[in-house]
């Protein structure tokens, strides 16, 4: 079998624990990049334009990246 690189590793833990949460309001997650620790998102819809929501949305899916996936410390929000 082969073992599925990180930035496949990080996509499909979003897609398990954030995007179905992004979805009912509207909204998106894309990973854009994984590389030296930090994994690179894009939001769209609803969260994509919120301050507050890039926050508590960034806190919160970086605590479980990191619980879940070794190599990923930090999450950042791109354009």
């Amino acid at each position: 079998m082969v073992e599925p690189n990180l930035r496949d590793r990080v996509e499909s833990a979003l897609r398990e624990f954030a995007a179905p949460a992004l979805e009912l309001d509207g909204s998106g997650i894309e990973v854009v990049a994984v590389a030296d620790g930090i994994a690179s998102v894009r939001l769209s819809g609803v969260c994509a334009g919120c301050p507050a929501t890039i926050s508590t949305i960034l806190f919160g899916l970086e605590h479980e990246l990191r619980k879940h996936i070794d190599g990923v410390e930090f999450l950042e929000v791109v354009p």
